[in-house]
């Protein structure tokens, strides 16, 4: 019942933005008592080419019209443009894309270059969403061990290619490296003759997707993301979740003025064929997320731009188990439904030249349960 509401969120706000736009393209269409001489006058043409002068300066009525060329070039350019197809509006450059932990509602060819530097995660097998149940729990619990971290530091560096081959379309692949380092460990899970396990490196979940707009301007954009995570990671050494998940989102930017912008986003990952724990249930859990960063350019030149950005960024864990340390300082696998974590991020993007952009951002967590504490980002992007 929470998988079918999750994706019922996310979907909803499609199906009405569609009905809406297709209300509006009704109502903009001309009604068939249009008058095409009415036409002329409100454009400010003349209706009948008899009751313009002569192309030697004479009135018409006192000598035989004489075929004026230039004006029947001008005539049939007039018709032209009353009679062709309206262009679909195009979206805002990708420079217009000004957050870096938000995923841009805009659509377009990009490359994208990105990493991260974590610190203090200290329940990195909750849900399944960073790596599979601790191996220390038994039953062929797929996640590293011996031993259950309650702080670990990771980087992530990520390689993403983005193609549109029309303005409202893309498809997209990201690969990520990762690599962490355990700082401690649970009490009692490993033995005291056997040593943790220790920093490890690797590639990690590769994801592919797809973008769909559903409406797409200069001034707004919203779009359907779509996004599959495949198990290349390696989770007995914490490098992936070994499981596949899904991610529907929907994506929104809205320039407010010349200078400021808002983009936000809303929607769910949902693992598939994740883990389970004995007598307790399915230790992957369902994922609800949000976020929004409006920014503001402080420097709004043709050839370069500037934007501070403050992004707001939240999950709430709808399902799953998580491997914690009890006050007494021994270890339980404990219920993670209902764990809600906040992240405030703040950075600044800078756009030079028609085709890069670069953002350097900090995050923090303001919720006493995080993915981690504290975060570093740097992205490169490149568009074209």
């Amino acid at each position: 019942m929470r998988r079918l509401i999750l994706i019922f969120i996310v979907f909803l706000p499609i199906m009405l933005i569609a009905q809406q736009t297709g209300l509006t393209q009704m109502k903009e269409q001309p009604g068939p008592g249009a008058s095409p001489l009415g036409d002329a006058f409100s454009t400010g043409g003349s209706p009948d080419a008899s009751l313009t002068s002569g192309g030697n300066g004479t009135s018409p009525l006192g000598s035989e019209s004489q075929p004026n060329p230039q004006a029947q070039q001008t005539s049939q350019s007039t018709q032209t443009q009353k009679t062709a197809p309206a262009k679909e509006p195009s979206g805002p450059p990708l420079e217009g894309s000004m957050v870096g932990y938000v995923d841009d509602a805009i659509i377009g060819s990009q490359i994208r270059i990105r990493f991260d530097a974590a610190f203090k995660d200290n329940a990195p097998d909750r849900a399944e969403f960073f790596y599979p149940q601790c191996g220390c729990n038994g039953g062929g619990a797929p996640g590293p061990q011996p031993g259950a971290s309650n702080n670990i530091n990771f980087q992530q560096l990520y390689f993403q290619g983005e193609y549109a081959p029309v303005s409202r379309f893309s498809i997209f692949t990201e690969i990520p490296i990762r690599w962490i380092q355990p700082q401690s460990f649970i009490p009692g899970t490993f033995p005291n003759t056997v040593a943790p396990f220790s920093n490890q490196s690797g590639i990690s979940d590769v994801r592919a997707g797809f973008k769909l707009a559903v409406t797409a301007s200069s001034d707004h954009s919203l779009t359907f993301q779509f996004k599959a995570y495949f198990p290349s990671g390696d989770g007995s050494r914490g490098l992936g979740t070994d499981h596949y998940s899904v991610e529907p989102s929907l994506l929104y930017y809205q320039r407010l003025s010349e200078r400021w912008a808002v983009e936000s986003q809303v929607g769910g990952w949902i693992p598939i064929n994740g883990s389970s724990l004995s007598g307790v249930g399915n230790y992957a859990g369902d994922i609800f997320f949000y976020g929004i960063g409006p920014s503001y350019q402080l420097v709004n030149r043709d050839n370069i731009k500037f934007a501070p950005v403050v992004e707001l960024f939240g999950w709430r864990v709808l399902g799953g188990l998580e491997t914690v340390e009890t006050p007494a300082g021994a270890p339980t696998v404990d219920d993670a439904s209902g764990t809600n974590i906040v992240n405030l991020k703040v950075g600044a993007r800078t756009s030079f030249g028609r085709h890069n952009s670069v953002y350097v951002g900090f995050g923090q967590a303001v919720t006493h349960s995080v993915w981690y504490e504290h975060i570093v980002r740097a992205e490169y992007r490149y568009s074209f």
